[in-house]
């Protein structure tokens, strides 16, 4: 099951970073880890000086409610600190900054999905 839920996490990443890229955002990291958390993408919005911290939820089913519902305060607190360290570490001092959540939920018929991106999500 956990190999599995890889699989669905990393195909989700994919096709978030293909959507934002095709909006102009450019990607600076995926997957950045430090020993506080991981961020799954970090982008420079296009034309403006924010740089958003985006957590992407893939899943193949509401049932258990929306994808974003299961972002925790635990982990937006970790998504948050590990964001003050690539601040710190890449001095992006004067940049804004935001958080997005994009969620995916998978069609089990098909390749069909459905996306969509929360700006300002906390």
């Amino acid at each position: 099951m956990v190999g599995y839920n890889k699989k669905i996490g990393t195909h989700g990443e994919n096709l978030a970073q293909s959507y934002l890229e095709k909006l102009g955002y450019k990607i600076l990291a995926n997957n950045f880890r430090c020993k506080v958390g991981e961020i799954d993408i970090i982008t420079l919005f296009p034309n403006t000086n924010y740089i958003c911290f985006v957590e992407v939820k893939s899943r193949f089913t509401s049932v258990y409610g929306r994808p974003c519902e299961s972002i925790t305060y635990k982990k937006i607190l970790n998504l948050r600190h590990t964001a003050e360290f690539y601040i710190m570490k890449n001095k992006l001092y004067n940049y804004n900054f935001r958080f997005d959540v994009i969620e995916i939920i998978f069609n089990n018929n098909n390749t069909d999905y459905l996306l969509e991106h929360i700006k300002n999500a906390f």
